[in-house]
């Protein structure tokens, strides 16, 4: 049977625990994210289906659809959890957030370029 985090935190030695929790605090961006994973910009972005200067502007972004960070984390081999916590209360694990995404959006219509009349 699979094990809670929270459960296996609770087991460590308050030290230790503190310890993983301020690792933790520490992988704040998706950079440090790949790097836990040890993956490079080339290898998230194969697994992306993008080129590498896409996945530099990717960990550069400040704010993102959760969606496209669901996306870029289960490339580098995770699941993406969120979160809720609340003053004096249990923290609240949302699911099923991206169960049901329903029908996915057709790609646009490439644009294109209307030749110039050519002048008389």
């Amino acid at each position: 049977m699979a094990r809670k985090l929270d459960d296996i935190m609770a087991e460590l030695p308050a030290a230790r625990r503190q310890r993983v929790e301020t690792r933790a605090m520490e992988l704040a961006t998706l950079k440090d994210l790949r790097q836990a994973v040890q993956q490079t910009q080339e290898q998230l972005a194969a697994s992306l289906g993008v080129r590498q200067d896409t996945a530099s502007r990717l960990e550069k972004r400040s704010d993102m659809l959760l969606s496209t960070l669901r996306h870029d984390i289960e490339s580098m081999g995770g699941t993406l959890e969120l979160v809720a916590q609340f003053p004096n209360r249990p923290p609240v694990v949302i699911e099923h957030l991206w169960a049901d995404e329903g029908p996915t959006r057709k790609p646009a219509a490439p644009v294109r370029k209307r030749r110039a009349a050519a002048c008389p």
